[in-house]
């Protein structure tokens, strides 16, 4: 954008990011690895903006990773070559990916199958480069990966080395975590990752063979963890900007909240209690991840044009281009008067989801209101 504009003058809906709690969010992560000891692996997943990775990595650029391959042909061009693709990999997705490392990209895989680790070593040859693999393992059976004592571990780790794929360590993510709510639940499930990602570790090793990485990561674990023995790096995405999902785990409080999508009142109808936004699921994304905690959040929590929140106002119901505001179920409080054309700011459950609706952040610091940039987002696979 050619000048700072005011925030209220953006047409609606509209994605608003505030750097001040963005570079508060990172400075907290990178301070908490650096006393844990482990190097940090920031996930762009949530982000997927050079610009967010920059505030990240504000000398030169630093280990990151990546949910898709348009991820890594992106940031890639903009000189982030130590990648990790933290996805199981398919028979394109590699040979895609050995293009990237023929181009001098130091792109790292994830599987957890014989399978996988012959077309991966395939795919290798086809592109005259060595491959590097992660075996992904399982610590809290929320999604793929092998059980640190599963016999498959050394069939797959034997099968990368007579493929030709050098063994990268194991990974492992404790997305179980995002269910929990306290203290005591979050430091556990930090500890079964570490204790479950160094047991598989130490099981290759005393097998003959390599495992130079260990590395383990999820938002809550990542801020819950008492100790990383053992561990060689973290990774954690969601952590940079916040959302509802992570506020009613216990993770962060809603001013740490840097995402909201700024949307304008359109009607009313007082006798329902209900006012009417212009931001539908098309702007905050279908997710409800917060239905499943103690406190439902709706489509999303209301704050006013300077992000305080509206003490029970969420959007409470949303089609494709309408959000329908409401007192929470249960609440004494008041529905605030807002008049067709004012306009509100909604946090979002979950920031990935919300982001990939939309193309653009649009930059402000703090309160002032003064949107001072616009920061393209990558979209696709």
């Amino acid at each position: 954008m050619s000048r700072p504009s005011r925030l209220e003058t953006l047409p609606t809906p509209a994605l608003v990011l505030d750097t001040e709690r963005l570079d508060r969010n990172l400075q907290r992560l990178a301070a908490r690895t650096a006393m844990l000891g482990v190097a940090l692996r920031p996930h762009m997943k949530t982000a997927k903006s050079i610009d967010v990775a920059r505030r990240a990595f504000p000398g030169e650029p630093g280990p990151i990773t990546v949910s898709t391959l348009a991820e890594a042909d992106y940031f890639a061009g903009y000189g982030f070559h130590d990648l990790t693709y933290a996805v199981g990999i398919a028979p394109h997705t590699a040979e895609r990916a050995m293009r990237l490392r023929k181009d001098g990209v130091d792109i790292k895989l994830l599987l957890d199958t014989v399978e996988q680790a012959v077309f991966v070593g395939e795919a290798g040859r086809a592109a005259g480069v060595t491959p590097s693999a992660f075996i992904e393992i399982d610590c809290d059976s929320h999604r793929g990966g092998l059980l640190a004592h599963d016999p498959k571990l050394l069939e797959v780790a034997a099968a990368l080395r007579a493929n030709g794929v050098a063994i990268a360590g194991v990974l492992t993510h404790a997305g179980e975590s995002y269910a929990l709510d306290t203290p005591e639940a979050l430091e556990a499930a930090a500890e079964n990752e570490r204790a479950v990602a160094v047991d598989a570790a130490e099981r290759l090793r005393a097998a003959g063979f390599a495992c130079p990485i260990v590395s383990i990561g999820s938002t809550p674990t990542a801020h819950f963890a008492k100790s990383m023995d053992g561990v060689t790096e973290m990774r954690a995405g969601v952590y940079m900007f916040f959302d509802l999902v992570m506020h009613g785990v216990g993770v962060c409080s809603t001013d740490d909240l840097a995402l909201s999508v700024l949307s304008t009142v359109i009607g009313a109808k007082p006798e329902k209690g209900w006012i009417m936004i212009d931001a539908g699921w098309m702007a905050l994304s279908r997710d409800r991840g917060t239905a499943a905690q103690r406190v439902d959040q709706g489509y999303g929590l209301v704050c006013d044009l300077d992000g305080r929140v509206y003490r029970d106002l969420v959007v409470a119901a949303a089609s494709q281009e309408h959000g329908t505001l409401a007192i929470r179920s249960g609440s004494l409080e008041p529905l605030p008067d807002l008049p067709v054309g004012a306009k509100v700011r909604i946090l979002p459950n979950h920031a990935c989801a919300t982001g990939s609706q939309h193309e653009r952040y649009h930059v402000v610091s703090g309160s002032e209101g003064m949107v001072t940039a616009e920061w393209p987002r990558i979209r696709g696979w």
